[in-house]
C-alpha cells in the first residue's frame, strides 16, 4: 500500500540499525571489487609495505586477497581497526585537511567486511599475529595464528548480502580489467613498493621495490607508449610537476592513457588534462589525444583531497595557478625536444647542434633576391655557418650533427616558422605588406566571401589588404611576401577555401586556427626547389622557434639518424 503525505509525516524520526549504517557506509566505499582492492592496498602502503600481492578470482566477485609486509598491528589495534570510524590517521578536526597518507588500518575495514565473509591475519613482527573472522559485520571469531610480519585481509562473496548491490556488479572480465587498471595507478604511485597482481591463479603483472618510474613505465604501459614519452621536470611557485608526456607525432584520437597523480595520490581531473593538451596547442592535430602521466608536487595545505568518498576528485587552493603551471610544464618540454628522442633512449638531448661554431654572420629569410649577398640588418645569425647542407629529393634538407646525421622536412619546418611569426603579427602590429601595381580583383562563393569578411582583420594583419568590390567580388591591394617566388594569389584563394569549408576547425583559439591554416598555405612546398642561402636561412628561424621540432599538424619537422645507427648498419659496431 504506498505511503500517503500524512501517513509519511507521523513517522518519528529514529537512528539507523548498526547493520544498515554499516552499509551505507560500504556503498560509500565499496561501489565494486576493485574499490576493495583500492582500499586494501592503499592499507599496505601506509603500513610501510615494500612489497603488495593482489590475488582475485572470478574479477573478484568470489574472493579477494591482499597481502604485504608491512607493519602489522597488535590484537587491540586489529579489533579495533573494524570499528565504525576508527583510524590512523585523524586526531583533530583540522586533519582533515593537509592528510599524507592513505589511511593506514581502519576506516575502511568496517566497511568492507559489512558487506562480505572477512578474514583478517597480522603480526607486528614474525612469529604470533592474530586472526579475525568476519561475516556481514558481525566478528566471529578472533584467534592466534602463526605468520611473517605484515598483514592478509581475505575479503569472500562481496555483496553476498546485499543481492541487489550484486546483481549490478559488471562481468568477470571488466571486475578483472577494473582491478588491474587500479593495481597499474598504484603501482604507477609508489615506485617505491613492489606489486604483483594475480587473477585466477594466472600472474598479470609483477614489478619489483625500488624500479625507476620509466622502467616501471615500460613493464605496465609496455614499449609502444612509453617509448614514445618525454621526461618533465618543472617548477613555478608553490607547484612542482614531474614525470611524462607524448611526444606531438606519436598522439592520436584514440588509445591514449592519461594519469595525474597529486603528493602520491592518484586522481582525476579533466580540467588539468585540458591544460596539459593546451601547453601541446600549435604542437598537435585538432582531435589528437597525448599520453601522459603527471605527479604534481603541491602544500598539503593547498590541495583538500576530502571531497570525493573514493578521493578519486580532490579540490586545489589555487586552481589557476595549478592548471598555468601544469601547461607551462608541457610547452618547456616540447619546446626542447628532438623529434627522435624518446623514453626508450634515455633523457631527452638538446636540439641537434651542428659540428661547428655559428658565426655572427646575418641572413634574411627568403628575401626576394634569394643568393643575394646583401645582408639584411637585424637578422637572424647562421647557426650552421660551414655546416655542408644538402637538398635531397628537393623535399628535405641534410646536414651532419656531432650525434649522427639531421633531416629536416622544408615544408614542415617552414609551416612552423611561418605559424609562429603569423602568432605574432596577428597579436601585434601585423606583418609588412606588398602593394600590388595594379590590384587584383577576385570572385569568390557565398561561403568564402563570409570566411573573408569574418576573417578581414586577421587577414590584414599577415598582409592581406582586401576590399570588397560589389557582390561576391573583392580586390586584393596589398599581400604578403614570406619567400622568394611566394604565389601570392594562390595562397590566398587556398586560405580563403580553408575557412570557409571550416578546415583547421578543431583549434580551440581563432587566432591560432587562422595562423596554422596560413602558414600551411604560405610554406615552401615539396618539390620546391631552394638555394642554399634559403636552407641556411629557414633553418637559421627554425632554431629560434619556440616549438621547433613539429608543424602544426603535430608532424615531426626533424628527424635524427644517430652515428651509433650507421655504424651499426654499416659493420662497424
Amino acid at each position: 500500500m504506498p505511503v500517503t503525505p500524512h501517513a509519511a509525516a507521523a513517522r518519528r524520526v529514529q537512528l539507523l540499525p548498526d547493520a544498515v549504517a554499516d552499509q551505507i557506509a560500504a556503498g560509500e566505499v565499496v561501489e565494486r571489487p576493485a574499490s576493495v582492492v583500492k582500499e586494501l592496498a592503499e592499507n599496505s602502503l601506509d603500513a610501510g609495505a615494500r612489497h603488495v600481492r593482489v590475488e582475485i578470482e572470478n574479477g573478484g566477485k568470489t574472493s579477494i586477497s591482499v597481502g604485504d609486509d608491512g607493519s602489522g598491528m597488535s590484537r587491540d589495534d586489529a579489533v579495533l581497526a573494524l570499528d565504525r570510524h576508527a583510524t590512523s590517521k585523524l586526531n583533530v578536526l583540522a586533519d582533515l585537511v593537509g592528510i599524507s597518507t592513505f589511511g593506514f588500518r581502519g576506516e575502511a575495514l568496517p566497511a568492507i567486511a559489512s558487506v562480505s565473509r572477512f578474514a583478517l591475519q597480522t603480526a607486528e613482527d614474525a612469529g604470533e599475529g592474530t586472526e579475525i573472522s568476519v561475516t556481514a559485520g558481525r566478528v566471529e571469531r578472533v584467534a592466534p595464528c602463526a605468520r611473517q610480519r605484515g598483514t592478509t585481509v581475505h575479503v569472500r562473496g562481496l555483496f553476498f548480502n546485499v543481492p541487489a548491490r550484486r546483481k549490478f556488479l559488471r562481468s568477470a572480465s571488466s571486475e578483472t580489467r577494473a582491478c588491474h587498471d587500479t593495481m597499474v595507478t598504484l603501482a604507477l604511485a609508489h615506485p617505491e613498493a613492489g606489486f604483483e597482481f594475480h587473477a585466477d591463479q594466472v600472474c598479470r603483472f609483477r614489478v619489483p621495490a625500488g624500479q625507476a618510474l620509466a622502467e616501471r613505465l615500460r613493464a605496465l604501459w609496455g614499449r609502444e607508449v612509453s617509448d614514445t614519452l618525454l621526461p618533465v621536470a618543472f617548477a613555478a611557485g608553490a607547484f612542482h610537476v614531474s614525470g611524462f608526456v607524448q611526444r606531438p607525432a606519436d598522439a592520436r584520437p584514440t588509445g591514449r592513457r592519461t594519469q595525474l597523480f597529486v603528493n602520491g595520490r592518484p586522481f582525476r581531473d579533466a580540467f588539468l588534462v585540458r591544460a596539459a593538451e593546451a601547453g601541446y596547442r600549435s604542437a598537435i592535430a585538432p582531435g589528437d589525444r597525448p599520453s601522459m602521466l603527471l605527479l604534481l608536487g603541491v602544500q598539503p595545505g593547498e590541495v583538500d583531497v576530502n571531497v570525493h568518498p573514493a578521493k578519486l576528485e580532490v579540490r586545489f587552493r589555487d586552481r589557476i595557478g595549478l592548471e598555468r603551471t601544469v601547461e607551462d610544464a608541457v610547452r618547456h618540454v616540447l619546446g626542447g625536444l628532438m623529434a627522435s628522442a624518446t623514453l626508450g633512449k634515455g633523457p631527452a638531448p638538446e636540439f641537434p647542434r651542428p659540428v661547428s661554431e655559428p658565426t655572427p654572420e646575418s641572413i634574411d629569410l627568403f628575401a626576394p633576391g634569394g643568393d643575394s649577398a646583401e645582408v639584411a640588418p637585424g637578422a637572424a645569425a647562421d647557426p650552421l655557418a660551414g655546416v655542408p647542407l644538402m637538398q635531397v629529393f628537393d623535399t628535405f634538407i641534410v646536414y651532419p650533427a656531432e650525434s649522427g646525421l639531421v633531416i629536416v622536412d622544408q615544408h614542415s619546418a617552414h609551416e612552423r616558422v611561418l605559424f609562429e611569426a603569423a602568432m605574432r603579427e596577428l597579436s601585434g602590429q601585423g606583418a609588412a605588406a606588398q602593394r600590388l601595381l595594379l590590384p587584383e580583383t577576385l570572385q569568390l562563393t557565398d561561403e568564402e566571401f563570409d570566411a573573408v569578411d569574418a576573417h578581414g582583420e586577421q587577414l590584414s594583419r599577415v598582409g592581406f589588404e582586401v576590399e570588397p568590390f560589389g557582390g561576391r567580388s573583392v580586390v586584393l591591394h596589398a599581400v604578403p611576401a614570406p619567400r622568394a617566388g611566394f604565389d601570392a594569389l594562390a595562397c590566398f584563394r587556398e586560405l580563403v577555401a580553408d575557412l570557409a569549408r571550416g578546415r583547421f576547425g578543431g583549434w580551440a583559439n581563432r587566432l591560432e586556427r587562422f595562423a596554422a591554416t596560413y602558414a600551411c598555405r604560405a610554406a615552401v612546398k615539396s618539390g620546391d626547389r631552394l638555394s642554399e642561402r634559403e636552407m641556411r636561412e629557414l633553418l637559421a628561424r627554425l632554431f629560434t622557434c619556440e616549438l621547433p621540432p613539429h608543424d602544426v599538424h603535430g608532424r615531426s619537422t626533424i628527424v635524427q639518424l644517430p652515428l651509433e645507427e650507421l655504424e651499426r648498419r654499416f659493420g662497424r659496431r
